[in-house]
Formats: C-alpha cells, structure tokens, sequence
C-alpha cells in the first residue's frame, strides 16, 4: 500500500538582489510550503522593504481596466514575471493617457449635466406667459417661484389649503409657482421651506421662454450629447488598441504585489533573507538545481529529513502531507482531504476511495444512457466547453467520466437506457445464452415475486463489497500504528487486530453456520466461543494491554473501576459498531431498486402518453433522476466512505500540503 509523499525540508540562504526571483520561482512552480516562523538569531538590523508601490499600481491598473470595460483574465499567463523598469514605465503612461482620457470625459458629462438642467428649468416656465413683473407688483398677491420635491406637493397642498395658491410648472413638477395674500407671505414662505422649496431667481421683465431661446438651449445639449459620444467611442478604441499590455500589466503587479509580502515576511539581516520550508522528496532535487542555476550559484541550500528537524521531534510542527496520483485518482483527492489529512508517513487512502466510490456509485445508479450523459459531462469538463460546473466547480470532469463509465456497465447488466428496459433485451438475451439459457436481463434489480432471491443475492454482495470496505479500513489502522510506532493501538481495540480478527471470524462463523446448516457440523463449537473470547478480551482490556505493550504507566490511568466501565463501552461499541457498519451497505441494494423502480414509472408514463406528451415525460423524467437521484447517490456513497472506511483508521488528522502558490486574484 502506498503511503504520503516523503517530504524534506530546505532552508534557503539567499542574497537581497536574488531573493525577489527565488520567491517568484517558488510561488510560480507551487511546490514550497513555507514553515512556520522561528526565530532567526542575528545581531544585524532587520531590513524590511518600504511601501507596496507594485500593490499600489496595480489597484490603479484594475481601476483603468474597470473604467474601460475590459474584461479581466482568471489566471496568470506563463510568460507573466516580477515588474520590470520598463514595466513600469508602461505602466505610468497607459495610467497617464488614461487620466487624460478621463478628465476629457468628466468634463464634457459636467457639461451635458449643466446645459441639460438648463434646457429642463427653461421649459419649467415656457408656459408662464404673464411678466413676472406685473405679477410681482400686484397689492394684494405676494408670489414665489422655485423648486420643490415633487414628492411633497400633495402634503404642501394640504398644508396651505385656503391660506396659498399652489401651481406645479412643467412636465415633471420640479417646480412651482406659490401665490398667497400679503399678509399671509409669513406663513407661506415658512411653510414652503418646511419642504425643502428652494427660490430660484428671476430677470425682472420675465414673462416666459422664448422660442428660439428653448430651441438653442435644446441644440447645445444635442451638441454636448455628441461631444460625450465621441469620447465613449475614443475610450472603446483606446481599451481595444491598450486591452493586452494592460492585462499583461496587471497580471505582472499582481505577481510582484505579492513577492514583495511574501518577502517583507521574511527573516532577513541587511545583505541575506533566510527562507526555509518544505518540498516533496521526489521534487527536492529539481528545485534545489533550479535555484542553484537561478541565482548562479549565489545561494546556500541545505536539506533535512523530517525527524532532523527539531520542532518535529518535539511534536511542535506536523510534516505536511501531499499525495502523489496519477491524474485520475489525483481528482478524488478532494474527497480525502475534505474528511481530513492523512497522518504524514501513514496509508494513502485516496486509491481505495477513487476505486469504491466509482464502484458503489455504478451499483446504485445504473443506467447506460444516464451513464453515458455523465461521460459527456465529464469529457466537457476536462476540455473546459464547462468551465464551472453547478456547485461542484472545476477539476471533477475525471470523476463525471469514471462514475459514468461505472453507470454504464451497470446499465449494461440491468438493461436499462434512458429508463427504457426493453431496448437492452436483445443483448441481454445474446450475453445470458452464452452461458446457459437466454434470459432478459443479465442482472434483475426490479423486484417482483420472481427475482426474489436473486435480488436477495444482491443484495449479498453488496454487504459483501462493505465487507471487503471495513476490513480495508481496519488493516489501514493497523498498519499506520505500527508505522507511528503504536503498537498498543495497532494490537487491542475495536480497530485493532484484536477487533479485526473478531469481524473477520464472526463473518467466516456466519458464512459456515449457513452453509452447514442441518448437517452433523451445523453450530457453534468450543474453538469459536475460545476465539471470539480472546479477541473480544482484547477490545475489553485494550487500554491497559495497550499501555503495557507501549512500555506507559499508569496501566489503568483512571483506576481499574473506570477501566472495566470503558472496557464494557468498548464491547458493545463493537458489537454494534460492526453490525451497522455491514447493515449500511444494504442501502447500496436499495438505491438501485429506487433506480430500476423510477424508471420503470417514467417509461410507464411514458407509454401511456405517447407521441410528443410521452417523449416530454421521458425527457422531463431522465433530467429529474439525472440531477435529484444523481446527487442523492454521490451524497450516500460518500456518506458510505466517510462513516464506514475513514471511521476505522481517521482517528487523529495530519496537515495538509499548501505549497506557496501565486494567484491573479484571491
């Protein structure tokens, strides 16, 4: 069984003129996870860098991207590296050229903000055709003219109701004309300002708009209008014609944005930063080399294992665990470290779980043409026609396509597609000749009173396959404590071999009970009673024998009354821990007769309708097991792997491998 990737862990010497390049090899190759600080003894001043200018250039490059509507890229180009002199002088005339842009633009769309106001006031009063003059003079009107929130004119209305005359001037009543007696002005300019009016000024001899005045103030905002036109249009050539050395410019601050926080982090005297972190065995020797040619020999290297590095010894710093696959099982990864890491130097699990949940995926959900669907979902995937897939996101394409395959072969044997379980019949029938007499399906999961007990044989292999699931599980646990040198661990417990040999006997007991069943050897004999004794024995005293095989004292750390409690726990945690954990599997039985049972009422349906009603029942009933069942099963297989496998070895978690990595945008 394989086991994590053997790590080592470099410490770095690097000279102030090389460190920016080290750090940027490191974060663009993503295979250095930096340690947890110590202290670094030096008698020199720390030297750290001043402001983060290439940080603050690229907020103002992502706001000229932003302003011109360019759209932004995910991911760093290969070609990307740490800012240049030339970079920035780049940098400083697109940002130059695009103020200028800018400030051209923010003017004409003052202007256009003015001359329209202007246009609207003018027609506010193109109806008031009386001089404001004669209006003004009269004896016994006092009269106001201004703005107002249209809002509000009903409640000032019925402020001044009787005491003031409210008249709403143009179209969109921004503005009023107020008359009211002379002796109740008071009252009235008090009231309007309670609203928010607003006086505006008007000429003497004001009597309305005059046509060719409205009509100029119309053409200018025309005018301006083109003037703002010609702009947006200059800005759309210039960010078509500046579109790549922006993105290229932003991506390159980006990068240089964050070298430059991964080094002021760094512990450093005024010519030499130290940088120590860990790196996968099989990758140590390229990286070292790599930076050895990078800085031309001006570094000092030094490599250590990890029982070499104090902080490990004492138990201060775990190892990080990284995984090595191959691009399938690489993908089920996520599965593994979603649970937890593996300790470092243990079980790599994640080649049991790629196999059994493709496997256990297949036997709850088989259907060829679903199956197939899944495949094409993947391919999409992995060529990237989808991009981000609903919830899942990115990098399951290999997963859709194994899990389809699964599907399919099961499909295959159930003779279901699309579920149409009749289409398949003639090759069921060819496949079942072949070894007897021709049958319909070559696998029976629809249940009816004559496949009763091949469904029961079913439904066999599937406790059967979690058999297979748990005794994996134990031997993982198994061996992972005799690795970390646990030997109590490894021999007593539920989980121990004491627990495994007690599952396995009472499995081989139950298997030879039925099949002697009513013969001279039928029943239970003196050896299963000794057998079974000594292994539930060693679940029952497994802390104390434990702690004595570990060479640990006290034996009963809580007293013996608390460990023959614990010890009794432990006993029927065990009975019952295993006889759940085989009785779970026989829901893998149950969701493939849910399956052959919903297809089954879809292709009914089906048939019953006919014509373009029943093609729409097959299509609407396919998309609904395809997204609803799909999901359901994906959660119960994993439910599968999570409470059955992992529960058996996943007692303590490790660290995940986080190598430095460099990312456009968090």
């Amino acid at each position: 069984m394989a086991k994590t990737a053997a790590m080592r862990l470099l410490e770095l010497m690097v000279l102030k003129g090389d460190v920016a390049k080290v750090i940027e090899y490191l974060g663009k190759h993503g295979n250095f996870e930096t340690q947890s600080k110590v202290q670094f003894d030096t008698s020199a001043a720390e030297v750290k860098p001043g402001n983060n200018s290439a940080k603050e250039l690229f907020e103002k490059l992502e706001a000229t991207r932003s302003y011109l509507e360019i759209e932004d890229v995910n991911t760093f180009d290969e070609t990307v590296s740490i800012p240049t002199e030339e970079d920035f002088l780049s940098a400083s005339k697109l940002l130059s050229n695009v103020d200028e842009l800018r400030d051209r633009e923010n003017e004409v769309q003052e202007a256009k903000k003015r001359a329209t106001e202007a246009y609207s006031e003018a027609l506010a009063f193109s109806n008031l055709k009386v001089p404001y003059s004669e209006l003004e003079h009269l004896s016994f009107l006092s009269l106001r003219i201004g703005r107002i929130d249209p809002k509000v004119i009903d409640d000032l209305l019925f402020s001044v109701a009787g005491r003031a005359v409210i008249i709403p001037l143009g179209e969109d009543k921004t503005r009023v004309l107020a008359a009211s007696s002379k002796k109740g002005r008071f009252a009235l300019d008090s009231e309007l300002k309670k609203y928010g009016f607003v006086p505006l000024e008007i000429p003497r001899d004001f009597k309305g708009i005059p046509d060719d005045l409205l009509e100029g103030l119309k053409q200018e905002t025309i005018n301006v209008q083109k003037k703002l036109d010609l702009l947006i249009e200059e800005r759309h050539n210039f960010a078509e014609t500046h579109q790549k050395i922006l993105l290229h410019l932003l991506q390159t601050y980006s990068l240089g944005s964050q070298v430059f926080e991964f080094q002021s982090s760094l512990e450093s005297t005024q010519l030499v930063y130290r940088i120590t972190g860990w790196v996968p065995e099989f990758e140590a020797t390229e990286v070292m080399n790599a930076l050895d040619n990078l800085t031309k020999g001006r570094i000092a290297l030094r490599e250590f294992l990890p029982k070499e590095v104090p902080s490990v010894r004492d138990g201060r710093e775990q190892v990080p665990v990284k995984l090595k696959h191959g691009v399938l099982v690489a993908n089920f990864e996520r599965m593994v470290f979603s649970y937890g890491a593996p300790l470092y130097g243990t079980i790599d699990p994640t080649p049991f779980v790629a196999f059994f949940y493709t496997l256990l995926f297949g036997l709850m959900f088989g259907d060829l043409g679903q199956g197939l669907v899944f495949i094409l979902l993947g391919i999409l995937m992995i060529k990237k026609v989808i991009k981000n897939f609903p919830v899942l996101g990115n990098g399951f394409g290999p997963i859709f396509c194994v899990i389809g395959i699964s599907s399919s072969i099961m499909g295959l044997l159930t003779g279901e597609f699309f579920c149409n379980n009749k289409l398949l019949i003639p090759w069921g029938r060819w496949v079942t000749g072949l070894f007897g007499t021709p049958r319909e399906y070559i696998l029976e999961t629809m249940p009816s009173s004559d496949t009763f007990d091949k469904m029961f044989l079913f439904f066999g292999f599937t406790i059967a396959v979690g058999f297979i699931i748990n005794s994996i599980g134990l031997i993982i646990n198994i061996v992972n404590n005799l690795i970390l040198n646990r030997k109590g661990e490894a021999l007593f417990g539920k989980n121990g071999l004491s627990g495994a040999i007690f599952f396995w006997y009472v499995v081989a007991m139950a298997i030879r009970l039925m099949l002697t069943k009513g013969t001279a050897d039928s029943g239970m004999h003196f050896y299963d009673w000794i057998v079974i004794g000594v292994t539930l024995f060693g679940v029952f005293a497994s802390e104390p024998l434990g702690r004595l095989v570990d060479s640990k004292r006290p034996v009963f750390v809580d007293g013996v009354g608390v460990g023959l409690i614990s010890g009794f726990v432990q006993i029927i945690e065990t009975l019952s821990g295993y006889l759940s954990n085989s009785v779970s599997f026989l829901r893998v039985g149950a969701f493939a007769i849910a399956h052959a049972v919903l297809g089954f009422i879809v292709f009914t349906l089906q048939n019953l309708s006919g014509g373009i009603g029943g093609v729409s029942i097959s299509i609407i009933g396919n998309v609904v097991i395809l997204v609803l069942e799909g999901m359901i099963v994906a959660i119960q297989v994993l439910r599968l792997e999570y409470y059955e496998f992992f529960s058996k070895f996943f007692t303590e978690s490790g660290k995940e491998f986080k190598p430095l990595k460099f990312k456009y945008k968090d």
